[in-house]
Parts: C-alpha cells; sequence; structure tokens
C-alpha cells in the first residue's frame, strides 16, 4: 500500500487528485495539505511529523513548489510535481537533489496522456517544419505564463532545429508583446487566459504551401488522474528523476 499525501488538497486540482488516490486499491490517502480547510495539515513538516508519506503528490503554487520539493527530496518524501512554474535551473537543482538522495522525483508540466501525445506529435512533426508556434489557452485563474505544457513542448521541439523562424522578415511590435514571448529554438509561445477554458494548446507548423496544426483540449480535470496515478506508482517503485510523463508511458 502507497502511502500518499497530497499537497494543495483543497484546490481544484488537489480534490481530483484526492479522489483519485482515495478510489486506487494500491493507495492510501495518509494526508491532505492546505493553508485552507478543517481537515487539513498546513504544512508538509506538520504532515510528516504525524503520518507515514511514501510519495507527496502537489498541485500548489508556483512560488511555493521549489521549496516543497526541495524539503521532501532531503528529508526522504518521494514527490510528483504537478505544479507549473519551476525554471529551467531549479529543474536541475531538484535533480541534482533526487539524484544525490536516491530519492524519486517525477515532474510533469502536463498528466494527460492526450497531451502528452500532442507534445510528442508536435516533437516528431518539428523535424519536417521550418517554421513553428505555440497558443495555449487556460482559465484566468492560472498564474503562470506560459503554461509548463507550452515550454515542454518548445523544448522537446527544440531537439530538431536551432531556429523555428526560417525565412522571417524583421518585425517590429507596435504592442509590446504582440507576437508573444521567444523560448527555446525561438519558438514563439501565445498565452491565453480567458474564463470558459480549462486547458488547451495549439502547436502551429508551416513551411511553404502548407500548415500543421496538432491541437489538445481538457474540459475536465478528470483527464489527468491516470497520468496522476501512473506517476504516483513509477515513483513509489523507483528513486529515478522524471522530467515528463512521456519518459514512463
Amino acid at each position: 500500500m502507497i502511502k500518499v499525501a497530497v499537497c494543495g488538497a483543497n484546490g481544484k486540482m488537489g480534490k481530483e487528485v484526492c479522489l483519485a488516490v482515495s478510489e486506487n486499491s494500491d493507495m492510501e490517502l495518509c494526508a491532505k495539505i492546505d493553508l485552507f480547510g478543517d481537515d487539513t495539515y498546513k504544512t508538509i513538516e506538520e504532515a510528516k511529523k504525524n503520518c507515514n508519506i511514501d510519495v507527496l503528490i502537489d498541485f500548489t503554487q508556483p512560488k511555493s513548489i521549489y521549496e516543497n520539493a526541495k524539503y521532501c527530496l532531503n528529508n526522504g518524501i518521494k514527490i510528483v510535481i504537478g505544479t507549473t512554474g519551476l525554471s529551467d535551473d531549479q529543474i536541475e537543482e531538484l535533480k541534482t537533489i533526487s539524484n544525490k538522495n536516491s530519492t524519486g522525483c517525477l515532474i510533469a508540466p502536463n498528466f494527460s496522456t492526450g497531451a502528452v501525445l500532442m507534445m510528442m506529435f508536435a516533437a516528431q512533426a518539428a523535424k519536417y517544419f521550418d517554421n513553428a508556434e505555440i497558443i495555449e489557452l487556460h482559465h484566468n485563474q492560472k498564474k503562470d505564463a506560459p503554461s509548463g505544457t507550452a515550454i515542454k513542448t518548445a523544448l522537446m521541439m527544440s531537439k530538431a532545429k536551432e531556429t523555428f523562424k526560417k525565412g522571417n522578415c524583421a518585425e517590429t511590435e507596435t504592442i509590446k508583446g504582440a507576437r508573444g514571448g521567444t523560448s527555446y529554438s525561438d519558438i514563439q509561445i501565445h498565452s491565453v487566459r480567458m474564463p470558459g477554458y480549462t486547458a488547451s494548446q495549439e502547436v502551429i507548423l508551416g513551411s511553404s504551401g502548407q500548415v500543421l496544426t496538432i491541437r489538445h483540449d481538457s474540459p475536465d480535470r478528470k483527464c489527468y488522474m491516470p497520468g496522476v496515478i501512473m506517476a504516483v506508482k513509477h515513483v513509489a517503485q523507483n528513486n529515478d528523476f522524471v522530467y515528463g510523463l512521456e519518459n514512463i508511458l
């Protein structure tokens, strides 16, 4: 039986994760951690003092995830991270700590198998197109931009080419930010924040005479739960560091 704690338990994703863990016969929800709620521990430290935690799942805030992860990895708690907003340097530091302490850590910008496949398809298509941009669309309560999924997608695509702006003319923005943010291999990422969306992403690839669009939509957070459960089981059985759900599919 895997003893699982959920950090950010009373958030929208946290509630779904708690339900998924509770319904899994191989897992026990041993602790709910959140600043709000009468049935929760307020800190990971408090939960650790009162519970034996095998794996902690974190769906909190960009401002807290780095310190949460460091605490877990330095105190023998394996961690599955769904919170986005970590920088490349922070991810490398967590990898170092995970490997040093032989404590499993899995970071996934997206736990939806469909979204992961979208990212993999985009990486494959990137070999055959010289121009590409990404549009990601989320609800207006998402605090970080661009999304972790968009960043990870661009990173995967960047392995195909040094630039995806072949043949572009010199550009002038009359409104700052109109062309979005420039990411790996000059891939522009455009972030939309709008009530009504949950999570969607389009990868647009172009060449002379053709455009390929790869799109994924997540209208319901339940689509993430199979991936979360898969990640918990992997981390419980392994002490490695994994960045991206595609690495354990």
